[in-house]
């Protein structure tokens, strides 16, 4: 029967170390909930290595150097990964609703929290609990952490007398929006790899390669003439091999120079909008941008935020320039009295079939669910189209990488070519 390693919680709130037999991971936190005890890890594990670990030496004391840390302010990492926050919040939630007090639970998170940053943060929130300030309050000293979305939400929770329940659908808009992250990245990651083995490739053949066949060709033609391709892939290896320094300063000013322009506001409305109309990737762009936006909002409207204060935190967190300036429009509309459905249709960037769901949510009262709904019906939109593009891109790639590859080999073999045939007559 396998071993669990666990980590609980007593009556008293007092943290357990310890293993339990059982055979399925579900059983055993059943098995230590009719203990009385509340688990936060369960992982299943090898009793002798688990051992092994806990005995470092003999007599209990630990061998070895001591670990020398250096702290450079310059260089402290002072953000933690999105997946980070969202263990954190769902592990939080949990230890609320089964009863334990906000700083407890702080406490006890701060304590086995494997992140550093996000434990020195934790500590810093349970100081900041346990000196008479409020969870939201403390939440905004770390703005580079916990963004207006994260605040609000607690702070509405907070009021609302329902942290719990708040920091659960926190939890869950997360997850969701993480799973959502991670097939839009894995559906550009193909293409992204394939393009850099194609430079790379293409660049060895250019700098290595031809150079070495342009000389064959010097000794072997006599100064005859190469077919018109030859000379097209011979002309470039010899412009990269006499500029290459000019080319790599290029290739990174460019980049750093569309980084600073998309950090402007006119370059990010202007690359924003190109990407929700680039081929192949457009539709995914909007049906992701769109599924962010009515998740956002509707969770935000649900857990008590004041619809105008929602759309400003919508606007910041959209992740895109021109949705941003689309709910701009929405809420001061709003802010006039007017309905969220006449800016949405204005702004051209929301399909029909959002714009009449969000009317009939407006109608009926239950503009919150319905924005859920959508958002849950574009997640499925996105699986589609990423899906789709995984799938079309891949013979695309791979007709691309023959081409570039195929045409530096046919270029180097044609003058081959012509050398057996004249040593043939």
């Amino acid at each position: 029967m396998p071993s669990f390693a666990y980590i609980a919680l007593d009556a008293q709130g007092q943290q357990i170390s310890d293993f339990i037999d059982s055979a399925s991971q579900s059983e055993a936190v059943a098995a230590l909930r009719s203990q009385g005890l509340f688990p936060t890890s369960v992982k299943e594990q090898a009793r002798s290595a688990k051992a092994k670990s806990a005995s470092p030496g003999k007599g209990g004391r630990k061998t070895g150097s001591k670990e020398i840390k250096i702290n450079i302010p310059f260089l402290e990492k002072k953000t933690i990964k999105s997946k980070t926050l969202m263990i954190f919040t769902r592990q939080l939630a949990t230890l609320i609703d089964a009863g334990l007090p906000l700083l407890r639970g702080l406490s006890v998170l701060g304590k086995q929290e494997p992140d550093p940053v996000l434990k020195k943060t934790i500590n810093q929130l349970a100081e900041a609990v346990q000196g008479g300030g409020t969870f939201s309050d403390g939440l905004t000293s770390h703005p580079r952490i916990f963004n207006k979305l994260y605040v609000n939400m607690v702070k509405a929770g907070e009021l609302g007398g329902v942290l719990e329940v708040v920091l659960n659908r926190l939890a869950e808009f997360q997850e969701k929006a993480q799973k959502v992250k991670g097939k839009v990245q894995s559906a550009m990651m193909y293409p992204a790899i394939v393009m850099v083995i194609a430079i790379i490739i293409m660049g060895f053949l250019l700098v290595f390669i031809v150079p070495k066949f342009e000389q064959i060709f010097a000794d072997m033609l006599g100064g005859k003439p190469l077919p018109l391709l030859t000379q097209i892939v011979v002309g470039a290896s010899r412009g990269i091999q006499q500029n290459i320094l000019l080319i790599i300063g290029g290739v990174v000013g460019l980049v750093f120079g569309l980084k600073y322009a998309i950090s402007t506001p006119k370059g990010a409305g202007l690359f924003d909008q190109f990407m929700l109309k680039a081929p192949l990737f457009g539709d995914l762009t909007r049906k992701n941008a769109i599924s962010r936006f009515t998740r956002t909002l509707g969770t935000l409207v649900t857990s008590g935020v004041p619809i105008l204060q929602a759309l400003n935190i919508t606007k910041e967190t959209a992740g895109n320039a021109v949705i941003s300036t689309a709910i701009a429009k929405i809420h001061d509309a709003v802010k006039e009295g007017e309905s969220i459905v006449r800016p949405m249709e204005a702004s051209g960037v929301f399909p029909a079939m959002v714009i009449s769901m969000v009317d009939v949510g407006e109608e009926t009262g239950q503009l919150p669910e319905m924005l859920l709904k959508v958002a849950d019906l574009y997640d499925d939109e996105v699986d589609s189209a990423v899906a789709g593009l995984t799938s079309l891109m891949e013979p695309i790639m791979i007709v691309f990488l023959a081409v570039v590859v195929g045409s530096i080999v046919i270029a180097l073999f044609l003058p081959l070519i012509g050398i057996i045939s004249g040593m043939q007559q």
